[in-house]
């Protein structure tokens, strides 16, 4: 039986009969559309969904999108992600038009069902141990996100992914930013996996703790780079012109790390050791021992600059806090900031 939240007519942003590209709630509302469209392309395919049985669809055609082509995955054949072509009516001025892509690629998160559990599973692991990068999955969507990039050009593509998914669209957008090219990106409940430490209600005691973890993390950093005799290089230089759109609810414990990460450099700026920040926010403590042992790893988690969003509607559960559906919700009260590293 089909749940209603893969149903579009039931659960999905049927208020956006008009979209408008230069509008921040439209253009997350689509990002996030077409990612619900990838769980329930594979939940379709789960349940042998055909025909009229399909629900997929209206996800991405009540905007005027097309399915280009599935991602599929080569250890287990489940559908990951998917590539969108925006086929816009005539009727539509040029002006609208300018802000819209052309092309969305959306890779989804985690599916609870035994059919991809397994797999998922897996690659959620890889996010914890920082090896993401090297799994089959994600080399398939980094090519598909490389040739459409060599085919149709940056400007015309966006990346979108929820969950496991944004870890997938994060990675993808950092690689290519790295050489140069920076795909606009839409990060949904993006995992950040580190102590609780937002989850400290006296302020006092957070800041402390984090001030504490910054001057720790950057005293590990020097001295791993002093033993390992190499040259300091900013890591964040080539990437802070990449801002990607990181959308986060505080009660998701997956994900609610990014406020403070982000927060705390702005504080650590103000007592005047912002210096101290700038070189902890590049690391990782997990990271810093891996390098000591001679294993080379980049925290995935670690971006430079972001646009934050952050939904301060109270979440009934973690389910809702972590899920999909909220980000399309008009009623929702979002907090947006910009976080540009210098």
């Amino acid at each position: 039986m089909a749940s209603e939240r893969e149903e579009f007519g039931l659960s999905g942003p049927l208020h956006l009969t008009f979209v408008d590209w230069m509008n921040a709630h439209h253009r997350r509302s689509v990002a996030a559309s077409m990612i619900q469209g990838v769980y329930t392309l594979e939940r379709d395919r789960q349940l042998k969904r055909l025909g009229p049985k399909a629900l997929a669809s209206p996800w991405w055609e009540f905007f005027n999108f097309r399915l280009l082509r599935q991602l599929v995955d080569d250890a287990d054949s489940s559908i990951f992600g998917a590539i969108y072509e925006y086929k816009p009516p005539t009727s539509h001025c040029h002006h609208s038009l300018d802000s819209s892509p052309r092309y969305i690629i959306a890779f989804r998160g985690t599916v609870t069902k035994p059919e991809s559990l397994s797999r998922d599973l897996e690659l959620d692991l890889h996010i914890i141990r920082n090896g993401l990068q090297e799994t089959s999955r994600f080399k398939i969507a980094i090519q598909a996100v490389q040739n459409m990039v060599a085919t149709v050009g940056e400007s015309n593509i966006w990346l979108a992914g929820h969950s496991l998914g944004a870890a997938m669209a994060l990675l993808a957008g950092k690689t290519m930013a790295k050489t140069g090219i920076f795909v606009q990106a839409f990060l949904f409940n993006s995992p950040f996996f580190s102590a609780p430490v937002e989850r400290i209600k006296d302020k006092r005691v957070k800041h402390g703790l984090r001030i504490a973890t910054s001057v720790i993390t950057a005293g590990l950093a020097i001295a791993v780079k002093n033993n390992q005799n190499s040259r300091s290089v900013d890591p964040f230089a080539a990437l802070s012109a990449w801002v990607p759109c990181l959308f986060v609810n505080p009660a998701d414990h997956i994900c609610a790390e990014y406020i403070g990460y982000f927060e705390h450099r702005k504080i650590m700026d103000d007592i005047g050791i912002g210096a101290v920040e700038r070189l902890a926010t590049q690391n990782s403590l997990g990271g810093l021992f891996m390098s000591y042992m001679g294993r080379e790893t980049e925290a995935l988690h670690l971006i430079p600059s972001a646009n934050l969003t952050v939904n301060l509607t109270p979440a009934q559960d973690f389910k809702e806090a972590h899920g999909i559906h909220q980000w399309w919700r008009p009623d929702a009260g979002f907090q947006c900031k910009i976080y540009q590293y210098k």
